[in-house]
């Protein structure tokens, strides 16, 4: 008899143990990984990225909305002289 023969009939009757105890064992690697140093400096890290790509997009956006505002003060100028040519006129 194989020794998966032997596996499998063990696995159908603890099925419900086996998984509680893979549920403990994934939250204490979970727990040792969460607590490791190395992860800290990785997620320090990722939110230093973040954090950097936030300010970068906002100095973007203000620079659009700059950009913007120039635009519209420069056509409601135009604007405005066509109108008093024309009433010049």
């Amino acid at each position: 008899m194989a020794i998966e023969d032997q596996i499998k009939p063990f696995v159908r009757e603890h099925k419900h143990a086996l998984l509680f105890a893979g549920g403990i064992a994934a939250g204490l690697i979970g727990a040792h990984i969460l607590k490791s140093k190395t992860t800290k400096d990785l997620a320090t890290k990722g939110m230093a990225g973040v954090i950097s790509t936030k300010k970068d997009m906002e100095e973007t956006f203000q620079d659009m909305k700059e950009n913007a505002e120039d635009i519209v003060y420069d056509a409601n100028f135009e604007n405005k002289q066509e109108i008093y040519i024309e009433k010049k006129e």
